[in-house]
């Protein structure tokens, strides 16, 4: 047992021995590997003059860094390592199945929550529903921010020419327009009117997907001055008064339930979840959705014990009523919330007030509600994805709020602005779900170079391990091993990699399990050039007069293949090492592209590009396969670059100045 563990120890020091010379020199060697005797020492110890010997791996150092754009490339892919394996593990609010359809096919922007300077010291409201916010002065002037050009039409939703000049009492936004109610009583519009968003006339509606505006809205405007709400949802308005009355329009098909609103006179509040109209009666009696039972029951906190609607107000009542996308907060008349619908997305803790606290606003944005208190402090809660419901918790004495579709703002005393926080944009805008094209490159990369890295692995296993003992051995060894390659050479390589990743796609495997299997598959047809590559070069090496004296004194032939040649040969793979790995992300990314690779919701470069493969995406979303296929390029030219520098600086034959 003594001598088998002597003999593990003796293999890994002569390993860190060989390493220390290869990488540092001769004089590194000996100082860190004495023999332990005072005799063996003065016979291995290195004259003074000897630190002019300097080691291989030193030469090709100083030769590598002399070369500046090789520097550079170095520097990028070990960048691109570490971003794409550390930088997801702090991406805390990442998903790989996360879609937002308001945010679809978003240009890169990062101005959602840039409030105009103009507008910074006279905020009258502040609304969103989507990509972009409008924001009304006490002046009367509308003022639009985030992403105005919206969807492949390029749909804007500026504030148009022709209305900048008048004083707008209200506005509102949807999810592709905007809505502003003038000083004079004239209702508007903007943006997108697909589904008769802006309002149409009776006689120029023919679709019944489209609501009209009521007539005497479109001939004759409205009173503004008993204007109790305007709010817009997804693709429809809705005018409250506050004599009760009602007046909603748009598209219908988004939401079936507009004919229970239609003509009513007894409305207290009204909103829009993504699919509903809700609102409350003059009696309190529920919220009215179109689909019974659904938000007639009613919540103190999110995963708290539900009671039907009229035992839980108890002659409490609701004075408000604000919905996200799937739920509702209700504010009541002594100033505590209730909370009804689908709270999925919106899973949150709700905040604990003081005991002398209570709320006395509250606004609602897609996925989450900010709160105004009666003591001036702010709390959000609800959906957090893109930090929405993160109040700074030094924010205080705020006189109102806002909240957009991903932001919440609040606002002093005096109209002027305090703090935003939430949804800042896409730096590399969106795709086609909503999902951030910057999160799933980096996530993408980690995956499309682990593919690269793993593959050439396996590659160097297999082909340097047969090369070796292809070109060493020789006869029927060499012939056997090399047939075998020729073999795998002329299979045609991506008709087998579709067969093969079909049949694992038909496996019942995990995402990982199946993620390795294309490594290997890459990997097995991968080794003929590794094989050939080191069969060549220790087809000269074992003709070399060190290999001639090992074998004169006896040296194994494994020994000698494994300790004297391969260690000669090791500046030949590290070129081909980079080269493939290029070669195997882009192999990757194509069996990705073509729908054979990594699948969809998880991320890889091949799949993205995929996404932004057609022609409506090729022509008007150019962000969504730019910046991927750019990154795919940089990166395999970098490391292409590396591999190169390294055949010039390690071959000897090769001089700076060729």
């Amino acid at each position: 047992m003594e001598k088998k563990n002597r003999k593990s120890e003796n293999i890994f020091r002569k390993l860190a021995r060989w390493f220390v010379r290869f990488f540092m020199g001769v004089k590194y060697e000996e100082k860190w590997f004495k023999t332990g005797s005072a005799e063996s020492d003065a016979e291995n110890k290195i004259p003074d003059d000897s630190e002019f010997i300097v080691s291989p791996a030193k030469q090709a150092f100083k030769a590598y860094i002399e070369r500046k754009f090789a520097v550079v490339a170095f520097i990028v892919v070990i960048l691109m390592f570490l971003i794409v394996f550390i930088v997801p593990n702090f991406m805390t609010k990442y998903s790989d199945s996360y879609t937002e359809v308001t945010l679809k096919n978003l240009p890169p922007n990062l101005s959602m929550m840039s409030v105009p300077s103009e507008l910074k010291n006279d905020i009258k409201s502040i609304d969103s529903y989507g990509p972009f916010s409008v924001g009304l002065s006490n002046a009367g002037k509308v003022y639009v921010w985030g992403c105005k050009k919206l969807g492949a039409s390029g749909m804007d939703v500026n504030i148009p020419d022709e209305y900048k000049d008048i004083k707008m009492a209200m506005v509102a936004a949807g999810v592709d327009h905007i809505i502003a109610i003038g000083e004079d009583g004239k209702i508007y519009g903007w943006g997108s009117d697909r589904f008769g968003q802006y309002g149409r006339s009776q006689n120029s509606v023919d679709s019944s997907a489209i609501e009209a505006m009521p007539e005497e809205l479109y001939e004759n405007g409205i009173d503004v001055d008993h204007v109790k709400k305007l709010t817009c949802g997804y693709q429809a308005t809705a005018i409250l008064m506050d004599d009760g009355t009602i007046y909603v329009w748009g598209n219908k098909q988004t939401y079936p339930n507009m004919d229970n609103f239609i003509g009513r006179t007894d409305i207290v509040d009204v909103d829009f979840t993504l699919n509903y109209i809700v609102g409350i009666d003059s009696k309190q009696n529920g919220v009215y959705t179109g689909t019974r039972g659904l938000y007639d029951m009613a919540k103190t906190k999110i995963g708290g014990k539900a009671q039907k609607m009229f035992d839980f107000l108890a002659g409490r009542k609701i004075t408000e009523i604000n919905a996200t996308t799937s739920s509702i907060c209700l504010l009541l008349d002594d100033g505590t919330i209730a909370l009804t619908g689908d709270f999925v997305a919106d899973c949150m803790e709700v905040p604990t007030l003081a005991e002398d606290e209570y709320y006395v606003d509250i606004k609602a944005g897609n996925y989450h509600y900010t709160g105004l208190t009666n003591k001036g402090n702010v709390y959000s809660f609800g959906g957090d994805h893109y930090f929405q419901a993160e109040a700074p918790m030094d924010l205080k004495n705020a006189a109102k709020i806002f909240a957009g579709s991903f932001q919440s703002y609040a606002v002093d005393a005096n109209g002027d602005y305090m703090d935003a926080w939430g949804f800042r944009g896409f730096p590399l805008g969106s795709d086609d779900v909503g999902a951030n094209i910057l999160e799933r490159i980096i996530v993408g990369g980690r995956i499309t170079m682990t593919v690269g890295a793993v593959a050439v692995i396996i590659e160097i296993i297999i082909g340097v391990s047969l090369g070796l003992i292809s070109g060493y051995y020789g006869g029927w060894v060499d012939i056997l091993i090399m047939r075998v390659a020729e073999v795998f050479s002329s299979l045609p390589t991506i008709p087998i990699m579709l067969i093969l990743t079909s049949l694992i796609a038909q496996m019942s495997l995990t995402t990982n399990q199946r993620l390795f299997m294309i490594m290997v598959v890459l990997g097995v047809l991968g080794w003929p050039g590794f094989a050939n590559i080191t069969r060549a070069q220790i087809l000269v090496a074992r003709e070399s007069e060190y290999v001639t004296a090992a074998q004169a004194m006896g040296v194994r032939e494994s020994r000698i293949a494994f300790k004297h040649i391969l260690p000669n040969i090791i500046s030949v793979i590290l070129v081909s090492m980079t080269l493939s790995f290029a070669a195997a992300m882009q192999t990757e990314t194509g069996l990705s592209f073509l729908g054979f690779g990594v699948n969809y919701p998880q991320p890889s470069w091949g799949n993205m590009l995929t996404k932004a493969s057609n022609a409506t995406a090729a022509k008007n979303f150019w962000w969504q396969w730019v910046f991927t296929s750019g990154i795919l390029i940089f990166v395999g030219v970098c490391i292409n670059t590396i591999g190169d520098t390294i055949r010039d600086v390690m071959d000897p034959k090769s001089s700076s100045d060729r």
